[in-house]
């Protein structure tokens, strides 16, 4: 009786479902494998870890922090974005500290939107992001990501009429693993500036990308009308944390730290302190991680391709987001394969319409289980109904 219309919007987990199975698979004596999750299972930089542990001890690090002492953590996140992709944003005004970066998404979109504007996102998708939607009251209007074009987004199929308030992009993409070069980026802020749509970019991964691949910042567009959020659970493993950073256009951050200021205060100082010194690591330390999960993807998408399963080589990312043959209903084909071997796999429909028929899987295990977890697959998924 207590729930508002905008918390009865937002949408239901699957993942809740998949955890259920889980537990129905390991009440039946079923080793779990899960691939649902993206998690990374790969621990922090030690030199991180030891400035966590410093803080700790230092009792200055235990009071409420203030914007002012945010200032070193916004000085590393614009030294990062100038060293890594060659752009220049200001400590002071056009970078924001977040409690992780899903938190702030969902912030930016109620400072910079009024209920009933319009929200112009991908499909699939990252489910939080609709979530972060509902609560903001926002009209959705799909784009759909089909593989024909990379997964990438058609923006001149979208009808004139169409005048969004936000363009929400992610790439490299979760779930499809799709990549988008600087020039896609350069068409999707000259289409948002033409119509007076902010575009914001979400881009956690940033880092873990494979071989000689690199993914460019949407912000090398420009940061007028440009926000792109950062994260520091993937690409320095520290999901637990809760730390990120915005970055970009001055007036849609001036507007985010507005809001933030009424509902939260920031980052532990002591979490502060480790994700600027992460921050702030040679390239290289990075490449250690995106190696491991290179190595992963490797053991673990030929042996889908030997089940029959169409599945394009993720250029990045940490998922690979496989077309199962003839399946059409993912969520019950998880769930089944999840109680039946043990293995998890997320339904491609938890991303949204076009999301079926596929399903994604983390690459949060050595290749040996990820191997295991194939074999347990083609094991079961000629029993499994696809219904």
């Amino acid at each position: 009786m207590w729930a508002s219309d905008r918390a009865s919007a937002v949408p239901g987990s699957v993942f809740s479902l998949m955890d259920q199975a889980m537990g129905r698979a390991r009440a039946a004596g079923m080793p779990v494998i899960d691939l649902s999750i993206g998690s990374s299972d790969l621990h922090p930089p030690e030199v991180v870890l030891e400035a966590l542990r410093d803080a700790t001890r230092d009792p200055a690090t235990y009071r409420y922090p203030m914007v002012s002492d945010t200032r070193p953590l916004r000085v590393a996140a614009a030294d990062y974005l100038h060293r890594r992709f060659g752009v220049e944003v200001q400590a002071d005004g056009e970078v924001v500290p977040l409690i992780g970066a899903q938190e702030g998404l969902a912030h930016l979109l109620l400072a910079v939107t009024d209920p009933g504007d319009t929200l112009l996102l991908p499909d699939p998708c990252y489910p939080p992001y609709l979530g972060a939607a509902a609560v903001a009251g926002l009209n959705v209007v799909t784009l759909p990501l089909h593989a024909q074009r990379g997964f990438l987004p058609d923006l001149d199929a979208v009808p004139d009429s169409v005048r969004p308030r936000v363009l929400l992009l992610n790439y490299p993409n979760n779930p499809t693993s799709a990549v988008a070069d600087l020039a896609f980026f350069e068409q999707a802020a000259a289409w948002c500036r033409a119509r007076g749509t902010l575009l914001v970019h979400d881009n956690p991964y940033a880092e873990l990308t494979f071989g000689t691949y690199r993914a460019p910042s949407a912000l090398q567009a420009g940061v007028d009308g440009v926000v792109e959020l950062h994260s520091l659970s993937k690409t320095h493993h520290m999901g637990g944390f809760r730390v990120g950073f915005a970055a970009g256009d001055a007036g849609a951050l001036a507007a985010l730290t507005r809001v933030k200021g009424a509902v939260d205060f920031h980052p532990y100082l002591g979490i502060q302190r480790a994700a600027t010194v992460a921050l702030g690591l040679p390239e290289a330390v990075g490449r250690v991680g995106a190696a491991t999960f290179e190595a992963r993807r490797d053991a673990l998408v030929p042996a889908l391709r030997d089940l029959g399963w169409d599945v394009t080589l993720p250029q990045a990312s940490m998922f690979a987001w496989a077309r199962v043959p003839d399946l059409r209903d993912s969520v019950a084909f998880a769930l089944q394969v999840a109680e039946n071997t043990g293995v998890a796999v997320s339904p491609g429909r938890a991303f949204g319409v076009s999301g079926e028929g596929y399903v994604r899987l983390a690459l949060v295990q050595p290749p040996a289980v990820l191997e295991r977890a194939a074999q347990a697959l083609a094991g079961a998924v000629g029993a499994v109904s696809q219904v």
